[in-house]
């Protein structure tokens, strides 16, 4: 549980970090030559992580349609990434609102928005960049997530963030270092990990911190709430609308990828390390459940 997981003093914790974005931060309008050329032989996203790896409906495709629909996944992937942080700085901003501006555990938290907000640029550069429509969650989903900044508070929503920036963050890793992907992209993740990896650490802490003393009724809902978020995130990284720049129908390549192994394998493979985190402090149970193995987060 929480009380076994050691946590730092949280202004030294926050000293800490804002030193570091103070050192090492990237400007992505800067560090990124969003002008050179894309490479015609190079996956957006290494092909084994392709939705539909491993199906006949791969097997079906041609090399320049397979590299043709990894770079509609990425989109789709970065869209998504996009709408989160937007919810996620809301949800920072909220925190904000009730804290002492002068600490620096709230300064840490605004800079962390700041960080964000150049994240969603360049998320929304290279969409645009990729020639590719910014995808991001179905309609009723991003209409749902306005509820979430709301209703999202203590470890859920700190918790929630984890989720869909530790799931990117390891498929990022992976694909940072595959140079059968494009160098644009390669980049891009390269950035977004290197500044995530602070978020995270403010975000864990914060976990552990509220899950301290927690009610059997409080618990109930900070589960349920973290497992929706997890479910809705897992389900709306790749729009089913990716599959009809193959001439695949949405609904079919929706069904096959959600049927297919190695995607679930995928996205357990991506969650393994935050859910291994939110097990510990027990954030992860009844009345979850059902909906973590969903996600395929859990099995």
């Amino acid at each position: 549980m929480a009380r076994s997981l050691k946590v730092a003093d949280r202004e030294k914790t926050a000293e800490r970090l804002l030193n570091s974005s103070a050192d090492k931060f990237y400007d992505p309008e800067v560090d990124i030559d969003w002008a050179a050329p894309l490479a015609s032989d190079k996956f957006f996203i290494p092909q084994h992580r392709s939705s539909l790896y491993g199906t006949a409906l791969w097997d079906g495709l041609t090399e320049a349609q397979r590299i043709e629909l990894t770079k509609h996944e990425v989109a789709s992937v970065a869209s998504v990434g996009l709408w989160f942080e937007v919810l996620l700085m809301q949800m920072l901003v909220k925190a904000v609102y009730n804290a002492d501006p002068t600490t620096r555990h709230a300064q840490y938290a605004l800079t962390e928005v700041a960080d964000e907000c150049r994240h969603s640029t360049m998320f929304a550069r290279m969409v645009e960049r990729i020639g590719c429509p910014a995808y991001g969650p179905r309609r009723y989903v991003h209409r749902l997530g306005k509820l979430l900044p709301v209703i999202g508070y203590g470890p859920a929503m700190y918790g929630s963030i984890l989720i869909a920036e530790e799931v990117l963050d390891r498929m990022q890793r992976e694909a940072m270092q595959d140079e059968s992907v494009q160098p644009l992209v390669r980049m891009v993740n390269r950035i977004h990990v290197l500044e995530e990896a602070r978020h995270v650490r403010f975000a864990r802490e914060e976990v552990v911190r509220g899950m301290e003393g927690m009610g059997r009724t409080e618990l109930a809902y900070q589960r349920e709430l973290i497992a929706l978020v997890g479910f809705f995130i897992c389900r709306s990284i790749i729009n089913p609308r990716v599959y009809a720049s193959v001439g695949i129908d949405p609904k079919v390549g929706e069904q096959a990828a959600l049927h297919n192994p190695q995607y679930r394998d995928t996205l357990h493979w991506a969650g393994e390390r935050i859910m291994s985190f939110l097990d510990e402090v027990g954030l992860v149970g009844n009345p979850g459940m059902s909906l973590w193995r969903k996600s395929f987060l859990v099995r």
